[in-house]
């Protein structure tokens, strides 16, 4: 499971941002290019707590997230491969694309 088997989608309001969106069931994990430390590394995401497909706000999880921060940056795709992967590990879930 990579990045890179989801679809890439232009984020809303940001011409020049792509956006991914993935629900892992009671997540959803954001990516998105250009965000924070993208001068180094191209990705950055954030997770969120989710019911029933819809967001329910920011969520911290170790070795995902760091202690209060919710966004991470400064991720190389390669990075952003691992969390799909904890995520998996985690809920037991397939990511959906939404």
């Amino acid at each position: 499971m990579k990045l890179a088997d989801f679809k890439t989608m232009p984020r809303d309001g940001f011409p020049t941002t792509n956006q991914w969106v993935l629900d892992f069931g009671k997540y959803q994990l954001s990516v998105i290019t250009g965000g924070y430390g993208y001068a180094e590394a191209p990705y950055e995401i954030a997770v969120f707590a989710a019911n029933d497909g819809v967001s329910q706000g920011f969520v911290q999880l170790p070795g995902i997230t760091g202690p209060d921060d919710d966004v991470r940056g400064y991720m190389t795709q390669e990075d952003v491969d691992a969390v799909l992967v904890k995520l998996y590990v985690i809920t037991g879930e397939e990511p959906v694309q939404i």
